[in-house]
């Protein structure tokens, strides 16, 4: 097996068989942030491949290792996507979330911690390369996870996938392809909308937001059947939520100095903490600005 660059939280190999091509991915058990429920997660996404939603065929299934039909396709980049395509994302969610698949587990809220201004101690006393911008950041980030915290999500929730984002897309002759599901459960509406549509409607930063693509997604998921949420600031509140675990579980990755053998590569680690510390006190501040965005 080859493995395939990339990957922010598991490992993946490319696997050519008499068979077919395959993608292996080596799940990351020794910290992982969030319940997997294997077999649920497996029988959505095999309804959702019997549905017609474009995605790799699944195979296989445990609580180690994940095997579905490679599928070519060219990488999404973070930026602004074609209208057509962000058009097309949001039909692809509304079609997801008319899924009649039974889910026996309630929604999964990560706890948001509050132990930044000991992170950021550990980071200076460790020497982490961002440890001085985390520092003067922490009252910020405190007030993050209070956001996160007290907002309130109205509903409705949604059985769904809980992470389109341009690195979990494919493009196939222009069209989407869906990857990475095993994040998948319920959901506020409004938060998976928020979190889609937004990033897909924006580069890298903030300033080049295109409010077309973003109207794109909501318009694709309104045609497909979808009803639209009411405007309000939990359109945001799940993206902001995760970035702020994934960055905290990536600090923790850092000041832990080890190459683990499973999950990401410690560069791979610091790059995602340095983008989380530089990235979140920005969006946190821009909200009210995207608020502008809502329908």
């Amino acid at each position: 097996m080859e493995r395939v660059e990339g990957g922010f939280a598991n490992r993946v190999y490319r696997h050519d068989t008499e068979q077919g091509s395959f993608a292996v991915k080596e799940l990351n058990l020794a910290d992982r942030r969030w319940p997997y429920y294997v077999d649920d997660v497996f029988r959505f996404e095999r309804a959702a491949f019997a549905a017609g939603v474009p995605m790799p065929e699944p195979v296989s299934a445990d609580r180690n290792v994940l095997v579905h039909r490679w599928v070519e396709g060219e990488k999404v980049p973070e930026a602004p996507v074609a209208a057509a395509y962000g058009f097309e994302v949001g039909e692809i969610l509304a079609r997801i979330h008319a899924l009649d698949v039974e889910w026996p587990h309630g929604a999964v809220d990560e706890p948001t911690a509050d132990d930044w201004p000991e992170l950021a101690e550990q980071a200076l006393k460790t020497g982490q390369p961002w440890a001085d911008e985390l520092a003067s950041r922490v009252e910020t980030f405190l007030a993050i996870a209070r956001y996160v915290d007290t907002c309130e999500r109205p509903g409705p929730v949604v059985l769904t996938h809980k992470d389109i984002q341009p690195w979990n897309l494919l493009a196939r002759d222009g069209r989407p392809v869906v990857l990475d599901w095993e994040l998948s459960g319920l959901l506020d509406l409004s938060g998976e909308l928020g979190s889609t549509a937004l990033s897909l409607a924006k580069g890298p930063g903030l300033d080049d937001i295109e409010p077309a693509i973003f109207r794109a997604v909501l318009d694709g998921y309104a045609a497909g059947g979808g009803t639209l949420p009411p405007s309000g600031p939990s359109w945001f509140v799940y993206l902001v939520g995760g970035w702020l675990g994934h960055t905290r579980w990536n600090i923790l990755r850092c000041l832990a100095g080890v190459e683990a053998s499973t999950g990401p590569d410690l560069a791979l680690s610091q790059e995602s903490a340095l983008n989380g510390v530089r990235g979140l006190p920005e969006l946190y501040e821009r909200l009210p600005d995207l608020a502008t965005l809502l329908p």
